[in-house]
């Protein structure tokens, strides 16, 4: 039987997953079925929106599941009933529970987007640009009951560029799952993939979900640490600080060096001028906000922003609302 023939079932949820999904199916891969998380209210409205994935699938023409629960007996017996010989999983969203994993006759393979071990958990992306990692990438692995400590299959590294942000990583890694899923389908299929078990513990900490919370500036870290924070929070939840009690969100920034000559409070802003808004930091050096966002308003450069908000040097930005 050709690879072609096999049949794969595809689960997964978000933007990140929509590539892989679209060249199983530009390459000629046969996907029976897609499961993804069920529609969301989205808006003031709050219509139900379709996932990504859903919306993918769709324009392909292939069926789609959105089982509240992939224990639930009644999805349990549609997988059944499909049989697939492959699940290929890429940011679903749920844990998959064993009797699924055992299911299909290759198993089940997941596109996870570090390079393991390193960065387990449900935001490796976000978490290599907030440590300062200069390389990142993908890994495509067979599935087990631990939390991404399947045994590794293949694996794509990517470099970060200086100015790498969470929304540049992530889709970069996105096309390199694609790709690198593609090439290795058929080792799979045909026996001769090499299976590398992973080492029990993780060289680096879990990769936790990022919350709106993990957005909030605290001046009195280092100004570097910051400025990765800006760009691993972008484009969501955004990093943010309050000069008052609109929130502010920072989308780009620099480092600037400082040479401090008083006892200025972290978070004090010392200087503003078309080139941007220098805040200080705990380390003494300053964080140049250079493209801002005043909650309710256009995401701008700072000298717009300036030409239309009286920020006067000494204020004080917050990590709460303040009066």
């Amino acid at each position: 039987m050709t690879i072609q023939k096999m049949k794969i079932v595809y689960m997964g949820t978000p933007d990140f997953a929509v590539p892989p999904l679209r060249a199983l199916a530009e390459e000629g891969f046969w996907v029976a079925a897609v499961v993804t998380q069920p529609d969301k209210p989205k808006g003031r409205g709050k219509t139900l929106k379709a996932t990504p994935v859903k919306e993918a699938a769709q324009a392909l023409g292939i069926p789609v599941f959105q089982p509240a629960r992939v224990r639930d007996s009644e999805f349990m017996e549609e997988m059944c009933r499909i049989r697939p010989d492959l699940i290929v999983v890429a940011a679903f969203g749920q844990i998959l529970p064993e009797e699924l994993l055992n299911l299909p006759a290759f198993g089940c393979v997941n596109i996870h987007a570090s390079l393991l071990p390193k960065y387990r958990g449900a935001a490796p992306i976000q978490h290599a640009v907030l440590n300062g990692e200069k390389e990142s990438g993908v890994t495509i692995m067979r599935m087990g009951t631990g939390l991404d400590t399947g045994d590794m299959i293949a694996k794509e590294a990517v470099s970060l560029a200086p100015d790498e942000t969470g929304g540049t990583l992530f889709d970069r890694l996105s096309a390199a799952g694609a790709e690198l899923l593609i090439r290795t389908l058929p080792s799979v299929f045909d026996g001769t993939a090499v299976y590398e078990r992973q080492p029990k513990e993780s060289p680096t900490p879990y990769a936790a979900m990022i919350t709106r919370e993990d957005g909030r500036m605290d001046f009195s870290r280092d100004a570097a640490e910051l400025e990765r924070l800006v760009r691993g929070m972008n484009p969501w939840p955004g990093a943010y600080a309050y000069p008052g009690k609109k929130m502010l969100k920072i989308w780009k920034s620099r480092v600037e060096s400082r040479d401090i000559e008083d006892a200025t409070e972290p978070g004090t802003v010392v200087r503003t001028g078309k080139d941007g808004i220098y805040v200080l930091c705990g380390d003494g050096n300053c964080l140049v906000l250079e493209e801002v966002q005043l909650e309710g308003k256009k995401r701008m450069g700072a000298d717009a922003f300036l030409r239309g908000c009286a920020l006067e040097t000494g204020t004080v930005l917050c990590g709460r609302p303040c009066s």
